[in-house]
């Protein structure tokens, strides 16, 4: 069962889908359904020997081109929806103990293009107003696989963070004619203590207004919307900044940094959206090398985030693990 259900409080939408309650969780290495299929061996998700990168429906999706009639009938205070979208899972590797920062840039810069086919291919589908890109990896984040993979969901309606951000980035284009992630750009890199890494391309910081210690944002430096756009250079110049920041998380601690990474891009409602700007941001969990960040009352009950730490020295910390890749 999958259904949207609509929330009068917040006046957003949220999905309800029971089936994923039997989604597989952390199996043995010998049963990952990510793993290619060897003969004779545990029929996986990869009905092949081996694989460069793979994408597929998600088997426990949160979202369907096909739903099912909702449980319930909705009213005019509890409108319910069928939960029309996609969800979808990229394998990154058949390298069951890799991680997207073990890989080579080669492999990176792929995934940019695989990235951007599905972005372009789920932009057209009629009932599909926003493509959502992310990865979570680690068990402090909730993960069930540990095979290194990300997911898409396309949802029918621009998600509340992404529309939040869209709002913020119009009022800020009406007043002052310019746009609000170049201003932010602009004022980092003026500064510069948070700065973590940048190339031709793109830059990677800590925002000043870091809600997680270490949370980074890579951001284009060219004013652009979404992945269709960048050219070869940079796709390649994004492999090369994501490779250094993610070597440079699991230097931190001498661990493998877990995380949110997630991709903001325009809605594909086919609404002018010239003010906002591509960038990719990373939520870590951890504060310490004993300690996580917990989303506790402040943050979950009411929405204000309390950081721990500072971004400069936080910033300045991450930056000094950063890697020429040559």
């Amino acid at each position: 069962m999958s259904e949207l259900r609509w929330n009068p409080l917040l006046g957003e939408w949220l999905a309800t889908a029971t089936a994923r309650q039997d989604r597989t969780f952390l199996p043995p290495a010998d049963f990952c359904p990510l793993c290619p299929t060897k003969a004779g061996g545990f029929p996986t998700e990869v009905p092949e020997a081996d694989y460069d990168i793979v994408v597929f429906e998600n088997r426990f999706p949160s979202l369907s081109p096909n739903p099912p009639a909702p449980a319930i009938e909705g009213d005019d205070l509890y409108p319910v929806e069928k939960g029309f979208g996609e969800c979808e899972v990229i394998v990154y590797t058949p390298n069951h103990n890799s991680t997207l920062a073990r890989e080579p840039v080669e492999q990176i810069y792929k995934l940019v293009q695989v990235w951007t086919d599905r972005f372009r291919d789920l932009s057209k589908l009629e009932f599909v107003k926003y493509v959502f890109i992310f990865e979570n990896k680690g068990e402090a984040i909730g993960v069930t696989l540990h095979h290194p993979h990300g997911q898409i969901y396309a949802y029918p309606f621009v998600p509340p963070r992404i529309e939040r951000e869209l709002e913020q980035s119009r009022v800020h284009q009406e007043k002052t004619r310019r746009c609000l992630l170049c201003d932010i750009l602009s004022e980092e890199k003026s500064d510069g203590r948070r700065i973590v890494a940048e190339n031709e391309s793109f830059a990677a910081y800590i925002p000043f207004f870091a809600r997680y210690p270490y949370e980074t944002h890579i951001i284009a430096k060219r004013h652009l919307q979404d992945l269709t756009q960048l050219s070869e250079n940079e796709q390649t110049d994004l492999a090369l900044i994501l490779k250094q920041v993610l070597v440079a998380f699991d230097k931190l601690f001498d661990v493998s940094f877990p995380y949110m990474m997630v991709l903001h891009q325009q809605p594909t409602d086919g609404g002018d959206y010239n003010y906002y700007h591509f960038h990719i941001e990373f939520y870590p969990p951890m504060r310490s090398a004993t300690k996580l960040k917990y989303l506790a009352g402040s943050e979950t009950g009411a929405g204000m985030f309390i950081n721990d730490t500072l971004a400069e020295e936080k910033a300045a910390e991450l930056r000094g693990h950063i890697e020429q890749i040559v």
